[in-house]
């Protein structure tokens, strides 16, 4: 069993930053940033008026995007030179780098912006990176790690082991893992519920996901989507494995929409029917998935067609497709600093 206090400090932390985010600037001036699996870039969408507003440069194959709460610092894994880039979104500058172990994935900020975890896909292990020092704390020992994911603690962030079909717990304070939990195969993309006690885990060769029960670090079902081809194609960026490569779950925790590689579509599941409710066709290749604070609207990248689809979420119905980098994959969304507000006025 997990400590109880562990889901108490999550949930409680996820929460107010949740409300934080729903206040009427936040979501007036929210921002979308896009990394480029294939280009050397991260590319600034405003959910505005859902158009590009500007671009940072960082360097070739950006992996993991992530931002802190505050929306003032950028973070951006790096393929071609092992780096972590801090960005400054004001001014859209690189402001520190820090060099890593070896091939970094999608990394996760602490709410506060003091540390960031990088899952080290080549050297088995997962790093903790202290921002103001620009320095690694700890690399802690994880076989083939994916992604990192952070639901709002300043103590807690999970990892998942690819190599070990399990999401682990990273206790930041005592920078040492807290918990290990079994998922029923191979992790690709996952989330967590707002009350900090359920994982929804997409898995290799499943086209759907499991759920995990956190306290008892049980899988307590498997749900298998349906699909209107019943092979895969061929697939230019990911492995054939790969049948789903995003879920995010809408604020309130009610509903989970999926990526579908197999359909070049997203799946709605209705998390208290147990039951897939519907699908919105996107871009060619899907992959990940964000939702926005208010739940209005979700972003899904599409890894073939270089653009981003924006869907409303309650007419379920792709509003628009916006044009990004190449290949787009990792999506993070985060309030704009003052200056890109302007920016996006004029």
């Amino acid at each position: 069993m997990l400590p109880s206090r562990i889901h108490v400090t999550v949930v409680t932390l996820y929460t107010c930053i949740l409300l934080c985010n729903l206040s009427s600037a936040a979501q007036e001036h929210l921002r979308l940033y896009v990394g480029s699996s294939r280009g050397d870039d991260a590319s600034i969408v405003d959910m505005n008026s859902f158009k590009v507003v500007g671009d940072i440069k960082a360097g070739e194959r950006v992996h993991g995007v992530c931002a802190d709460a505050s929306g003032l610092r950028l973070f951006l894994t790096v393929e071609s030179d092992h780096t972590l880039r801090i960005v400054d979104t004001a001014t859209q500058a690189t402001v520190g780098e820090v060099k890593l172990g070896g091939r970094p994935n999608q990394c996760a900020v602490t709410p506060n912006g003091k540390l960031v975890v990088v899952p080290i896909r080549d050297g088995d292990s997962v790093e903790i990176v202290d921002v103001a020092q620009q320095k690694i704390l700890r690399s802690l020992p994880i076989k083939e790690p994916h992604n990192a994911l952070n639901t709002g603690s300043n103590r807690y962030v999970y990892v998942s082991s690819m190599g070990s079909n399990e999401v682990d717990l990273i206790d930041l304070e005592k920078l040492e893992f807290a918990a290990h939990i079994p998922v029923g195969g191979r992790p690709r993309p996952y989330v967590i519920s707002p009350d900090g006690k359920t994982m929804y885990v997409a898995l290799a060769n499943l086209h759907g996901f499991t759920i995990v029960d956190i306290p008892s670090q049980k899988v307590l079902d498997r749900v298998v989507m349906p699909s209107e081809h019943p092979n895969l194609r061929p697939l230019k960026f990911e492995t054939q494995d790969t049948y789903t490569h995003g879920l995010a779950l809408t604020p309130d925790g009610r509903e989970l929409w999926v990526s579908s590689l197999l359909d070049d579509c997203v799946y709605i599941y209705d998390a208290s029917s147990k039951k897939i409710t519907g699908r919105v066709a996107t871009g060619e290749g899907p992959n990940w998935i964000v939702i926005t604070p208010d739940g209005k609207f979700v972003c899904v990248s599409n890894s073939d067609t270089d653009d981003v689809s924006i869907i409303d979420t309650k007419s379920r119905r792709e509003v628009t497709r916006v044009k990004v980098g190449k290949v787009p994959k990792r999506l993070a969304l985060a309030v704009a600093p003052a200056s890109q507000e302007r920016l996006a006025e004029h």
